[in-house]
């Protein structure tokens, strides 16, 4: 089992009628800090305590120095959304909000995020420029552009699948053991190495009253958007981005894998180009979840990128 470094506390904030979980990495130092703190989203289908091994890979300067917080999503680990039949994308960027609220309230704050996490980043970074000092995109690449003419098929297709969801074709398997969710983990990441699986997998999922491990997301975000990707409305929002933005992708050519040429890093490059102050940074021999695969890469360039 991999052993944390630094040992995070769970707490729960009251966020527009949902009770978020947030994971905590409290500065340490027992000295109020003027640092900002350090925020983290998780993507699709994870927790904020993914982010573990990172924040263990970070030095004792940088950890000690400030305040590090990643939430779990509406709907994802221990923020539930009861009866909730499907997830709209502006409800991530309201709840970042409020809780920057709570955490920051006077303070712009260093911002992290993965996949999911790093496009809610940028679209909030665009829409609070002021709130956000430093900006990191983990992976956050955004969906290929739409088109008008989809939007009566789109609509279709989701009442569809509200209807898939209520007949229960959408359900996330359940595992017999934490075991059977470790190795689910290192299926879908094969760099992903038994100790950290077997760390994640506790988080990732729980048992019910059965003893059956269910994955702690909700179905209902397997529900397409109702919504189009407007690709003109990104475009604008991440014109007004006013941060330093670093975007991290990983050696492995995600988009390739997910979209075989609909839509390409290099498309994703030439949208980069729209936000004021950007780079890109490549973590080399790793995936998608680079957090799990070279944490120690990935907590160099963060660092020197806020520092």
């Amino acid at each position: 089992m991999y052993k944390e470094k630094r040992t995070s506390q769970g707490e729960f904030v009251p966020i527009r009628g949902l009770n978020y979980h947030i994971e905590r990495w409290q500065n340490s130092s027992g000295v109020a800090s003027a640092l900002p703190p350090l925020v983290l989203l998780h993507g699709w289908m994870d927790v904020g305590a993914s982010y573990q091994f990172m924040v263990d890979a970070f030095t004792e300067a940088f950890a000690q120095g400030r305040s590090i917080i990643a939430p779990d999503w509406r709907g994802f680990g221990l923020t539930n959304t009861p009866g909730a039949d499907h997830y709209w994308f502006g409800d991530y960027l309201a709840d970042l909000d409020f809780l920057l609220d709570h955490y920051a309230p006077n303070q712009a704050v260093d911002l992290v995020g993965h996949s999911m996490g790093g496009n809610v980043a940028m679209l909030y970074a665009g829409v609070r420029p002021a709130r956000i000092r430093k900006l990191v995109n983990l992976e956050g690449f955004g969906l290929p552009a739409s088109q008008a003419s989809q939007a009566p098929g789109r609509y279709a297709q989701w009442m569809d699948e509200l209807k898939s969801l209520q007949r229960g074709e959408l359900a996330l398997k359940a595992y017999n053991d934490v075991i059977g969710v470790a190795r689910r983990l290192m299926k879908t990441n094969p760099r992903l190495t038994p100790d950290k699986a077997n760390w994640l997998a506790r988080h990732w999922a729980r048992p019910d009253a059965h003893g059956k491990w269910q994955i702690l997301g909700e179905a209902a975000h397997k529900v397409t958007s109702a919504q189009l990707y407007r690709l003109d409305e990104v475009m604008e929002i991440y014109r007004r981005i006013s941060a330093p933005t670093l975007a991290i992708e990983a050696s492995d050519d995600s988009m390739a894998i997910w979209w075989k040429g609909k839509y390409t890093l290099a498309e994703y490059h030439e949208r980069l180009k729209q936000v004021p102050d950007s780079r890109v940074a490549v973590v080399q021999d790793a995936g998608h979840m680079l957090h799990h695969d070279q944490p120690a890469q990935l907590a160099r360039l963060i660092e020197d990128f806020l520092t």
